[in-house]
């Protein structure tokens, strides 16, 4: 998958690479756990969105084998198992300078950590990073996230993003990522691309739509779901953007294969 599109390109990936506790018979984390490395090696992102990832021995992997990418992410807080949760926003130290960054709740109160409202099944957070791209000097905003499973949460978390790139980054140029739980069809879909906000950067590529789904259960052909997005703003030319549906037999990944992008500065 490696290709050279020039040092001014920025690679882009969401990828849902499920928790590393679940159940999952054959394609459980320690089975798993070097395709998920070698698929984010295959790609070299400079800026990588990952959901489900557990602040234990799972994201301790994953920042012993990234030396190179700098590991943002928090705790999204709550009840039980799953409190340990992140969606981190990792980007290459190489290529990078951190300016401000922080992280928020999907809620009514998004300051409180691990604060829940409309319905949501679990705390969820929004990571975000202001960045200045050495190769170019310009800054970017990224941001990634994880939408809870929940019909009024996922509406009331796009509405709540939008507000923020809105008010918090306004005429910036902004990079989302994130697992939405909702397909293209939704409104969740509708509040962020709306208007020209941001841009699916896929379907800039591929403007049918077609063969787009990301979710697929491992392997399976009735769960296929096109859910994960990567979204970006007006800043940006799309090259490139494919889904990643590797896999070894019936080892995969992870149930979610990982989207990609390459950006390109607008003039």
């Amino acid at each position: 998958m490696k290709t050279d599109f020039g040092s001014l390109c920025l690679k882009v990936m969401s990828f849902n690479i499920r928790y590393g506790l679940a159940e999952d018979g054959i394609n459980r984390w320690d089975n798993r756990k070097p395709l998920v490395l070698d698929r984010i090696r295959a790609f070299e992102p400079d800026l990588l969105g990952l959901q489900e990832c557990r602040d234990d021995a799972q994201a301790a992997y994953l920042k012993t084998n990234l030396p190179d990418y700098h590991f943002h992410g928090v705790r999204r807080g709550g009840e039980g198992e799953t409190a340990l949760e992140m969606a981190p926003a990792l980007y290459r130290n190489p290529r990078f300078r951190v300016g401000r960054s922080g992280h928020f709740w999907l809620s009514d109160t998004p300051e409180i950590p691990g604060s829940q409202s409309w319905d949501s099944l679990f705390p969820r957070t929004a990571t975000w990073a202001e960045l200045e791209d050495r190769e170019t000097g310009r800054l970017v905003v990224f941001l990634n996230t994880h939408f809870d499973f929940r019909p009024v949460s996922i509406e009331k978390s796009a509405q709540l993003l939008r507000r923020w790139i809105e008010r918090t980054v306004p005429e910036r140029p902004v990079i989302l990522t994130g697992d939405f739980n909702a397909g293209k069809n939704s409104a969740a879909y509708r509040h962020l691309t709306g208007d020209g906000l941001l841009l699916d950067a896929y379907r800039q590529a591929h403007p049918t739509g077609s063969d787009e789904a990301t979710f697929h259960a491992y392997g399976q052909p009735g769960q296929l779901a096109p859910i994960d997005w990567l979204l970006v703003s007006e800043h940006f030319a799309v090259v490139e953007a494919g889904i990643d549906r590797y896999h070894e037999g019936s080892l995969f990944p992870s149930d979610h294969y990982p989207v990609t992008a390459v950006l390109e500065w607008r003039t």
